[in-house]
């Protein structure tokens, strides 16, 4: 490799490492994001603004503002059914959680957008990234337009999200921050300078794929038990109504859609699923640790499992104080840094078939 050669290479690397840490602050605000809908939810704040527009960003400015604010909200069910009475500073404690959530996921599609045209405008990107970055920037429009199909169907009849498509909702900000994240590890690895085959413990990388798979149907369950309020109900551990399998589960008719609508088996299904999921991050990270599995890999392993037992904890919590709303806010995020994890483990034990990267260890 001659002298040019080699600053092309130590240019790409710089490239790919400030892209990386741009992802990285990306993933960041979704966490916030993610954290602050929790709490728009939790707080039953989700329905104080009443339309979307894709301009203005500009809260309610004046007395005059804020009061017409105020009545159109009164125009639909939430007040009319939940809120009826509520004063003028009742409605701004709700509105500034929404604003505030709206406004966030505005600032991560400008924050997306500006970087995009940077790293473009500097030629960092290559044809492989242009297609990640395109099809990361879909799935954050889509969750924006979810949002909104979601706060719509709280505002027709019925003074509550449709606990289906919040779930939906919940899922695709999950599948956009594992996907961010997937991508921004992959930048801090140098370019693929040869060829070799894949590692022999593909096994553990498919266990570990498996269990991240787990981890994600265990919170779209979490988002399925607070859609419907399940948590607010049977707040004891182990036991649900004096039974570790209580009676009752497959109640409605077809037995199916129990599993959607009734909040008993809804709060059964996702205990279930979170020691499932729980025992399965441990035992995934003794298999990897008794392999031998390199460094990097075996903190990741350590970190998903110190992260699994401290959810467990969070969502005990959550249960046994009937949904209090800071614990309730700390194991969404917990559910979040345990999907993290697994990202993490999941991108220590693969490797794109073939490839040889340049910050490898010498074997």
């Amino acid at each position: 490799m001659n002298h040019v050669q080699e600053l092309a290479l130590e240019r790409q690397q710089s490239h790919r490492k400030a892209i990386g840490w741009w992802l990285v602050a990306l993933s960041a605000l979704t966490v916030f994001m993610v954290a602050l809908g929790g709490m728009t939810r939790l707080t039953h704040s989700g329905l104080s603004m009443t339309d979307w527009t894709f301009t203005g960003s500009l809260p309610p400015i004046g007395q005059e503002a804020w009061q017409a604010e105020f009545e159109r909200y009164q125009q639909f069910p939430e007040y009319q059914k939940v809120n009826q009475g509520m004063d003028l500073d009742g409605f701004k404690s709700i509105f500034w959680y929404e604003y505030s959530h709206r406004m966030l996921g505005r600032t991560i599609g400008n924050v997306f957008l500006l970087g995009a045209l940077f790293f473009g405008w500097r030629k960092a990107i290559d044809r492989t990234l242009a297609k990640k970055l395109a099809g990361l920037f879909v799935l954050l429009c889509t969750q924006g337009l979810i949002g909104w199909w979601m706060v719509r169907s709280g505002l027709v009849d019925r003074p509550d999200v449709s606990h289906y498509r919040l779930t939906v909702h919940l899922g695709a900000a999950f599948a956009f921050y594992a996907a961010l994240l997937w991508v921004a590890l992959g930048q801090f690895r140098g370019p693929a300078i040869g060829r070799k085959p894949l590692s022999p413990r593909l096994h553990l990388a498919r266990a570990a794929a498996v269990v991240g798979v787990l981890v994600f149907l265990t919170s779209l369950a979490g988002g399925l038990v607070a859609g419907s309020n399940a948590g607010f109900i049977y707040n004891t551990f182990p036991l649900m109504d004096g039974q570790l399998v209580p009676d009752g589960l497959l109640h409605r008719d077809p037995w199916y859609m129990n599993f959607l609508e009734h909040p008993k088996t809804i709060q059964f299904q996702h205990r279930v699923l979170a020691i499932t999921t729980f025992f399965a991050v441990m035992a995934l990270a003794v298999r990897g640790i008794a392999d031998g599995v390199r460094s990097g890999a075996r903190t990741a392993l350590k970190a998903a499992a110190a992260v699994a037992v401290v959810q467990v904890g969070l969502g005990i919590t959550t249960l046994l104080t009937v949904v209090w709303v800071p614990a309730a806010s700390l194991h969404q995020l917990g559910a979040l840094a345990l999907l993290s994890a697994m990202v993490w483990v999941n991108h220590t034990l693969w490797r794109p078939r073939g490839h040889v990267w340049a910050d490898a260890p010498a074997k």
